[in-house]
């Protein structure tokens, strides 16, 4: 029986909807009004999972305020079973949006706050991206168990879509702008009135009822900044005191309620001073830290937003082709398999697709890092989440847009940011005590001073509780890895775990894989030997023809070497898996392939067939009784690849390379690249013991793999790369992908790597440093209420912004 709801109620909790106010959900295509944005946020999270049976079916309103210890109804739609929860056969994971993160404070609270609950395995909060992963059991808990322990602590937590996530990043960005303009605007008024009150007093001419009116206007005045503007603080304290923690927030809303109330009983009294000028200075002082930071953990993720938009919703299906070229715009989700698609110019694919009409230059910066358009033409295959920058295209869908290749790296990028490495956990626990530490610090003060001095004691005390900076210890390591993180992205390498950087600074030996890794991953032309008078172009020029259709690597790189089309043409072209090909180019029959394939028609081999291979691939040319020549080729070294070794001799690594490749033509790349020690036919676990035994020695090795045989070393070692062009298996064991498959992407994680640990312990020292001055400035009196404002929200200025540094390449 549905519930008997009110014109002027919730349509989710039943609570009054406030005049004005602007809150409202389309439930079964009706608006909804809701009273607040929490029920919004339910409410439209309930519509988006497909529960809206949920009201139709109630018989009461939502549990609201006035039974806030309940677990309400509409978390338990959440369920284990539902497959965006699945990781195993005994534990789920989720990525969360978390509505009403204010400061590293909240990310601190929030994690405290779910690790105590029975059965969460992991809980780590993203403070840039604003985005929380939690493992959990499936036997002791359940999502609406999470969901509802984040709304204890005073948040709102719902299943992450990125233009919802987008939506509310607005919306909070806004609120902090009007509590920013309202403490600026109480702050300047009350500035009004003490400075002639302070000019006044120091010459005797202001009586004691124009010192009274003074005070009771800028109590009046004081009010909007202290009911409105540091509302974040207060809302951030309470939460930490109702999960019996003391949170970063602590410290600055008592500072607040001090110097206000304190402000209060002298303005009620006539007797003391008066503190509303630091009050509400503060508040904006510290709003505009706060305002500064949101901004800077934006720019710090704006590289994953800006994926996680990439996807078009729609797309537009072409479902008579080729008869009927009209089209009906679909959503995205919706397309499948040999559906085709028309892509004008300007927008992205929706899927992975492939040509079979128009040529046009694909803009693919969101998936490899790379500025320059690429050419695709008819037959080629292009990855969902390209821009088509110049011509329109038709497209047949080869996989739907959920497996398409930017999906595919968007769940690897709800793996970025779901841990904290040592440094930033160290600096999280030490911002935990500090808080307590100072606590018990500003009483102390307070108490001495109110036996040495009254008057100041209160002054003093307030000072003490304002000017200390805990943010900006626990802001000092998770901005700087976040603008690290985001500039790297924008050069196509993919963080996925979180101590990528920290593990790289610290790694004493780097491992490479030969074949696609610290080679192309394909052949190309080294040497031709002329065997018998015909010149090498010609004999090119046939071996090019005989190769015109196929897609092996051995004749891409002979049609490579012969130039974009052969100048003549083969007939009755036959192959001989595994040996070569056969046919007739100018009415002469050539075989083209291995010694022992082409010897049946040119006779017996001339010489040693296996003379200055070094290594190489032979391919030879023959014809009626004659050996033409051979061709020499080999994998080609990356041409970064040189420099990317040098780097890592320099700054005093060891470079080790494993390859599954012949012996002899490991050690030939090896020598090559300067490397001393080098394996080859190394198998999988081979590979792996190899890193293990170094890592019982105690060294700290980097892995840089491509391809499915390097998918268990890469687990296995403390941090690894993979190749972006490499096999799906070997990324998703990897900690880094090289989504621009560039090998110099591994010096520049190196060079940021290194930047980012030296910009964090600067950051760290600093707040350290003060920290440490700051404090017992403040404590001795030498800094008053308003000051000690301003060092606080220096202080926090400065780490954000010398973090900053790193979204530079």
């Amino acid at each position: 029986m549905n519930a008997v709801l009110q014109p002027s109620a919730c349509f989710h909790c039943g609570l009054p909807v406030p005049s004005g106010s602007s809150w409202h959900v389309t439930i079964d295509d009706v608006p909804r009004a809701m009273c607040c944005p929490g029920c919004e946020a339910v409410a439209q999270t309930i519509v988006d999972i497909g529960q809206s049976a949920y009201y139709r079916d109630r018989d009461e309103y939502a549990v609201n305020a006035a039974d806030a210890t309940m677990v309400p109804p509409e978390l338990r739609l959440y369920s284990n079973d539902d497959a965006q929860f699945a990781r195993d056969a005994s534990s789920c994971e989720a990525t969360l949006s978390v509505e009403g993160i204010r400061c590293a404070a909240c990310v601190w609270l929030i994690e405290r706050q779910l690790t105590r609950l029975p059965g969460v395995q992991a809980a780590s909060l993203n403070v840039a991206t604003e985005r929380l992963y939690v493992r959990w059991s499936r036997a002791q808990c359940e999502p609406g168990d999470i969901l509802q322990a984040v709304r204890q602590v005073g948040y709102t937590a719902y299943p992450y879509d990125a233009v919802r996530h987008g939506e509310r990043l607005q919306k909070a960005s806004k609120t902090l702008g009007r509590q920013l303009f309202v403490a600026g605007l109480s702050m300047m008024q009350v500035m009004m009135y003490v400075a002639p009150a302070y000019l006044a007093a120091e010459d005797g001419t202001l009586d004691d009822n124009m010192a009274s009116l003074m005070r009771w206007a800028s109590l009046l005045l004081t009010l909007p900044a202290i009911c409105y503007s540091a509302m974040p603080f207060f809302q951030g304290a309470w939460a930490s005191l109702r999960a019996r923690t003391l949170g970063m927030d602590v410290p600055v809303a008592l500072g607040i309620l001090a110097a206000f109330f304190g402000s209060v009983v002298a303005t009620f009294t006539g007797r003391g001073e008066v503190y509303y000028d630091s009050a509400t200075m503060f508040i904006f002082l510290l709003l505009c830290s706060r305002y500064f930071e949101l901004q800077a953990r934006r720019k710090a993720a704006s590289a994953l937003e800006r994926l996680q938009h990439a996807l078009p919703a729609s797309a537009s299906l072409m479902a008579g082709f080729p008869d009927n070229r009209a089209t009906t715009l679909v959503p995205a989700g919706s397309l499948a398999v040999g559906d085709i698609i028309l892509v004008k110019p300007g927008e992205a694919i929706a899927a992975d697709s492939v040509i079979i009409e128009g040529t046009s230059a694909l803009d693919l910066s969101l998936l490899t890092g790379e500025s320059a358009a690429q050419r695709r033409k008819l037959g080629e295959r292009v990855p969902g989440g390209a821009i088509n920058a110049s011509a329109a295209l038709i497209l047949r869908v080869l996989k739907p847009a959920r497996e398409s290749t930017l999906s595919d790296l968007l769940k690897l990028i709800e793996r970025a940011g779901s841990g904290k490495p040592q440094i930033a956990q160290w600096a999280d626990k030490v911002a935990a005590w500090f808080v307590l530490g100072l606590l018990l610090f500003a009483v102390a003060v307070f108490a001495f001073w109110s036996w040495h001095d009254p008057s100041q004691a209160w002054p003093v005390a307030i000072a003490v509780l304002v000017v200390s900076c805990p943010c900006a210890l626990s802001l000092a390591t998770p901005t700087a890895l976040a603008a690290a993180t985001d500039s790297l992205l924008r050069r196509g390498v993919l963080i996925v775990q979180p101590h990528v950087l920290e593990t790289l600074h610290r790694a004493t030996h780097i491992v490479f894989d030969k074949t696609g890794t610290l080679t192309l991953g394909r052949p190309v032309l080294k040497q031709i030997e002329g065997l018998d008078g015909m010149t090498e172009d010609d004999c090119l020029q046939v071996a090019a023809a005989l190769e015109a259709g196929s897609a092996h690597p051995l004749a891409q790189a002979i049609l490579a070497a012969a130039g974009e089309t052969p100048r003549t043409h083969a007939e009755q072209l036959q192959e001989v898996q595994g040996q070569g090909l056969e046919g007739l180019v100018d009415g002469v029959r050539y075989r083209l392939g291995n010694a022992a394939f082409v010897a049946a028609i040119a006779g017996p081999p001339l010489g040693d067939t296996a003379v200055g291979m070094q290594g190489m691939t032979p391919l030879y040319l023959g014809t009626q009784g004659r050996w033409l020549t051979r061709f020499l080729l080999s994998d080609a070294l990356r041409p970064e690849a040189r420099d990317v070794v040098a780097y890592f001799h320099r700054h005093g690594k060891q470079v080790v390379l494993l390859s599954g490749d012949q012996e002899a033509l490991t050690q030939s790349v090896a020598a090559e690249l300067g490397i001393a020690t080098a394996c080859g036919e190394c198998l999988p676990d081979e590979k792996l013991d190899f890193v293990q035994q170094l890592q019982a020695t105690g060294a700290v090795v980097a892995m840089v793999g491509d391809g499915i045989n390097d998918a268990a070393v890469l687990s296995g070692a403390d941090v690894s790369f993979a190749m972006g062009s490499g096999a799906a298996l070997a990324q998703a064991h990897a900690d880094t992908v090289l989504l621009s498959s560039q090998l110099v992407s591994v010096l520049d994680t190196a060079k940021t790597a290194a930047r980012s640990m030296r910009i964090i312990r600067e950051n760290l020292g600093w707040a350290t440093l003060y920290n440490l001055t700051a404090i017992p400035a403040a404590a001795l009196g030498f800094l008053n209420p308003w000051l000690s404002g301003v060092g606080m929200a220096a202080s926090s200025a400065v780490v954000i912004a010398n973090a900053l540094r790193l979204r530079k390449a």
